[in-house]
């Protein structure tokens, strides 16, 4: 306290300094006249130097100055200046020692005071952030503890003290807290602390509370052991937190895989879920039943194998065409059950979702419709039969209509049971994503930041999956520029060159030149990378790779293209090469000759699209025992205007607005609602479109209607659209939807905006901008 007066670290006004000054020269003054007179000779000086000291310390070296000017005024004024007297030099050389001390004694106050300031700074600071890192551990949960094993002394945290309910205050020791762990977790809890100061360095541990408050509490221990010089543990550092949650919703989740996984196995039908890269991760009982064979075969079962030679070319296209698609497919055919019968079965696929609308893989499920199918057969042969057996007829045709009206009863549960597998693992995806969040330190920004950089890489990975395989099917649109095929090969080589690995050498040779064509080019680079990455696992060790680029002309048709300019691109190996049989199936989707698990068969076939697509060629020369080589050929386009490129500039920010917000999924909702409060407007909320219509009809101050498409109730978004723009045809209407049905093709046709999800924050406040200027562009043209 009697430093931060003498010198605060806020510097004072100029009137305090200077009252204080001259304050301090009148002491110094009158102590000298009340001590030692006016008279001359020693201590003239002397009481001056208290004076500049404390000045310094309170005001600065420039207010210090003042009780220096003042001594040195009245030693000449006492020794003769009063008198008109001419100093003699014993008064010369003392006043010069005077300013000489006095200069010295002034820069050691005055670095005295800053050191002062910085100490109380210091002291300030220090404060802050021990009542911040408190605040931020109780806030997290958090409680920091410290035990020192030599005298047995464990210090807790307020925090740490309420996860473990003990007493707030007075003194705890190790036995102490051992009491308040559940019996069944105390001896497991001595061990790992035992271990932890006998092996170290580090604790972690997660046990039960005996009796708590609030419960049965889980408690997560961490910590670090310190050790001296002779690696003796001397204390043990570390913090504890509440994971009970996290507890209760990992035992929720085992319960709910249980739970699916026991209605799955009591199911009489077929059911199975694969990956987004094809393979099955799921079968259940009666699948593997049916199979023949044990669990993990039936996960890499070639159903190939099983089916009526008739039937496969159909079913292989159809179900290419239902996986491309991202939608729901349904297949039908013949296969060869474990004990050698012919069986029909209907399958239904179901399309699911990771969180952020990534698709990762289909859930399916397979019905026995045989006895179905051969009532058809005898229903369809009944009006054959002659007049006298139209009774038995009738009798048979009866049976088989029951048992064909059986099997639409089947197929319609098929496709229930396909949408509830859905939702269903939207919730787990939902569980586990949250479960991810809960596991990890929610304090840490950096990690957390991480974590959704990673999320969103993943996320674009997916995305890019799906433009790759949709491509192949002739599905997705390219989006083409023209690029210059040297250069955006010359930009992969790194990538490339990590494909390859240290083992091959790979050798680029560009001649292609100034050619340029019109393609999209990350769809190039896809292909490209997929045919270096073939060729890599064709050749062995110590081998090469090339590729090539170059000018061609063709003077003939050569296949499907036409007499033009053309830039080729080949990728050669100098592998085993592909005999007859390969090279005539190489582009057949999902066929492989790589071990199980080594690949999927889409390579070439994803290329073989891609190519088709910007209408362009593929071919393939392959020798056994010298190597293979996978051209394409891409027809030369000029670049006659340039392109100019714009930035896209984000809406301008509109005036507040009433937004009805109709979505069924709370999850949902609640982040369109947040985002849309974001952008600064009201949000009310219906969860079906007669619920919209009750509140539009109720409230006249509605600006804007953003509906999901696919909406329960009977009603759809499109459905609610039509209704209000007869009602209220001045509301502007924003269509939102993830769905790729058949109702978002309706969606299309419709004069409304839509928004296609996932999307950002920036795509949503462009698509109410949009549907605000339509519906300002509708009434300017009324």
């Amino acid at each position: 306290m009697l430093s931060a007066w003498l010198a605060p670290t806020v510097p004072p006004p100029a009137w305090k300094a200077a009252l204080v000054t001259l304050a301090a020269i009148a002491v110094a003054t009158g102590l000298r006249i009340v001590l030692l007179g006016l008279n001359g000779g020693i201590g003239v000086t002397q009481a001056f130097f208290p004076a500049m000291i404390l000045v310094t310390l309170y005001a600065g070296w420039r207010w210090g100055c003042g009780p220096i000017l003042a001594g040195t005024a009245f030693a000449w004024w006492v020794w003769g200046g009063s008198r008109g007297e001419a100093l003699d030099d014993g008064e010369v050389a003392t006043l010069v020692l005077f300013l000489l001390s006095s200069a010295i004694t002034l820069g050691v106050v005055q670095w005295l005071r800053l050191a002062l300031v910085n100490l109380a700074e210091a002291r300030r600071l220090q404060t802050e952030a021990e009542v911040r890192l408190q605040v931020t551990q109780s806030a997290a949960g958090v409680g920091p503890w410290e035990w020192d094993v030599d005298k047995n002394e464990l210090q807790l945290s307020p925090a740490a003290r309420k996860n473990l309910g003990v007493p707030p205050e007075g003194p705890i020791d190790l036995n102490a807290l051992l009491e308040s762990v559940h019996p069944d977790d105390r001896a497991m809890l001595t061990s790992r602390i035992r271990e932890a100061v006998r092996v170290g360095p580090r604790y972690e541990v997660e046990y039960r509370l005996a009796k708590h408050p609030g419960g049965e509490r889980w408690i997560h221990g961490r910590g670090e052991v310190l050790r001296d010089e002779r690696g003796r543990a001397t204390r043990l550092l570390g913090v504890n937190f509440d994971v009970t949650k996290r507890r209760q919703a990992e035992e929720s989740l085992r319960e709910s895989e249980a739970r699916f996984r026991s209605l799955a196995d009591s199911a009489p039908a077929l059911m199975w879920i694969t990956g987004g890269d094809g393979q099955r991760v799921f079968v259940n009982a009666a699948y593997v039943e049916f199979a023949g064979v044990t669990y993990d075969e039936a996960l890499v079962l070639d159903w190939r194998s099983r089916l009526h030679a008739d039937d496969l070319p159909a079913i292989l296209k159809a179900q290419i065409s239902g996986e491309a698609s991202r939608r729901p497919f349904s297949l039908e055919g013949r296969y060869l059950r474990a004990d050698g019968e012919i069986r029909w079965l209907k399958s239904f696929s179901q399309p699911r979702y990771a969180p952020g609308q990534v698709f990762n893989g289909f859930i399916g499920i397979a019905f026995d419709v045989t006895d179905a199918k051969e009532a058809e057969a005898k229903l369809t042969g009944l009006n054959e039969l002659l007049a006298d057996r139209v009774q038995e007829a009738l009798s048979e045709r009866d049976a088989a209509q029951a048992a064909l009206t059986q099997s639409q009863k089947l197929e319609a549960i098929g496709q229930l049971t396909g949408g509830v597998a859905h939702d269903f693992n939207n919730l787990l995806t939902v569980i586990i994503g949250a479960l991810d969040v809960l596991q990890r330190n929610p304090a840490d920004d950096a990690r957390r930041e991480r974590m959704l950089n990673a999320a969103q890489s993943a996320a674009r990975r997916g995305e890019k999956l799906t433009q790759h395989l949709l491509a192949f099917a002739r599905r997705q649109p390219l989006h083409p520029e023209i690029c210059r095929i040297d250069t955006m090969i010359a930009e992969s080589e790194s990538l490339l060159r990590r494909a390859v690995g240290e083992g091959l050498e790979l050798r680029l040779e560009l001649k292609a030149g100034d050619r340029t064509t019109l393609t999209d080019s990350g769809q190039f680079e896809a292909a490209l990378l997929n045919l270096v990455v073939n060729a890599r696992d064709a050749t062995p060790a110590g081998g090469a790779l090339t590729v090539t680029s170059e000018g061609v002309d063709l003077i003939t048709p050569k296949g499907d293209l036409p007499p033009g300019r053309y830039l080729r691109v080949a990728v050669s190996d100098t592998g085993a090469g592909m005999d007859a049989e390969t090279l005539e199936r190489a582009f057949e989707p999902f066929y492989t000759t790589k071990p199980v698990g080594k690949g999927t068969g889409l390579g070439l076939s994803q290329v073989y699209g891609f190519v088709r697509q910007s209408g362009g060629e593929v071919t393939i020369d392959s020798v056994v025992g010298e190597g293979t080589t996978v051209a394409m050929l891409l027809p030369v386009r000029e670049a006659f205007t340039p392109i100019e490129v714009f930035t896209a500039q984000p809406p301008a920010t509109r005036a507040t607005s009433h937004v009805l917000l109709v979505e069924d999924d709370v999850e949902v909702g609640d982040l369109i609602e947040a985002m849309v409060c974001e952008l600064g407007h009201m949000v009310s909320r219906a969860a079906t479109a007669d619920q919209a219509l009750d509140i539009t009809r109720a409230d006249p101050t509605l600006g804007l209607v953003i509906t999901d498409v696919m909406m329960p109730g009977g009603k759809s978004g499109v459905d609610l659209a039509v209704i209000l723009a007869q009602e209220r045809p001045e509301l502007p209407i924003l269509l939102s939807s993830g769905y790729t049905g058949q109702e978002l093709v309706r969606a299309h046709e419709t004069p409304w905006p839509l928004l296609r999800k996932p999307y950002a924050l920036d795509a949503l406040a462009q698509a109410m901008a949009d549907a605000w200027d339509r519906r300002a562009g509708s009434r300017a043209a009324g």
